[in-house]
């Protein structure tokens, strides 16, 4: 996996220095040693939400007296361990906060962690969200203005949490009343399991089994449970943002994945960042930094 998503990205870097040389104001797009280098401030608060190490959420909270618009933030690395992810986010939360904008920082346990994969994944974003419905009054956290925004693996949990409600009752991720999120903004995300199976295992080296679990008696279809693609029309808004030289999860996949959404009902589009690799996505120090955050303004309703 390491050996892949280094590959991709030299080519994105490679692409990025020839559109550097035919303009000197063209930034080179991010690379993976640029992303996990990606720091902010430390969260205000440590939440966890259950035993395991992995099992906790981050407040990032704004100066002043709220109540303020609160981002759930879900961070990626090919749902694994070895490429961190939640101290990547800091970076975009540190911009966040300077702005009026709470940020709810969630980590999960991924496919290699004990517990972790299915359904213990799904399990923990699910109550990771929830709990934010808890701490609200306590932090002055507006529940009327909430959007999801996920990173890669994190975009297709992002999209997952979003739509939800519409789970089978017979799957051990459903809960009754889940936190209504009707937001998303999908950063690079890898959302459509059934569809992108072969892009998942060429970018991230996830056997599909990892992300979905085994069929059973009752449930021969491991994507109904675990693929936002099958749970369409969930009433969401779904922003799929993607940079142009994303070779992770290219612009034809957030393409693809908006024409679905469109044509069972819901709202769906897509922003191509120009110059922009699969983390420039998440970087609050990148140029294209401006029209995520105009996205992200835009899904809850601030000027």
């Amino acid at each position: 996996m390491l050996t892949n998503l280094r590959k991709t990205l030299c080519a994105a870097a490679i692409a990025g220095a020839a559109g550097a040389a035919a303009s000197s104001h063209a930034a080179a797009p991010m690379t993976l040693q640029d992303y996990l280098a990606l720091s902010g401030p430390k969260p205000d608060l440590h939440i966890a939400y259950g035993g395991a190490p992995s099992q906790f959420v981050e407040l990032f909270k704004p100066a002043g007296p709220g109540p303020f618009p609160v981002v759930i933030l879900i961070h990626g690395g090919c749902w694994t361990v070895h490429f961190g992810g939640i101290a990547q986010m800091h970076n975009m939360a540190g911009e966040l906060i300077k702005n009026g904008i709470a940020v709810w920082n969630v980590e999960y346990r991924r496919v290699d962690e004990e517990g972790g994969g299915y359904p213990g994944m799904y399990q923990d974003v699910a109550t990771a969200v929830d709990r934010l419905r808890q701490e609200a009054a306590a932090h002055r956290l507006d529940l009327t203005r909430v959007a999801a925004v996920g990173h890669s693996a994190g975009g297709h949990l992002a999209q997952w949490a979003a739509s939800r409600h519409m789970l089978p009752q017979s799957s051990p991720a459903w809960r009754a009343a889940p936190l209504a999120i009707p937001h998303v903004i999908s950063l690079g995300g890898l959302a459509d399991l059934r569809n992108e199976e072969q892009l998942i295992k060429t970018s991230c080296e996830r056997d599909m089994v990892q992300l979905t679990g085994l069929p059973g008696a009752g449930r021969p279809d491991v994507f109904a449970d675990t693929s936002p693609a099958e749970l369409l029309p969930a009433g969401v808004r779904t922003v799929l943002i993607t940079g142009e030289l994303d070779t992770v999860s290219p612009v034809r996949v957030a393409q693809d994945y908006a024409r679905r959404a469109r044509a069972a009902g819901d709202a769906a589009e897509v922003v191509v960042l120009p110059n922009a690799s699969h983390y420039d996505e998440v970087a609050a120090t990148s140029p294209a930094w401006q029209l995520v955050y105009a996205e992200i303004r835009k899904a809850l309703a601030l000027p």
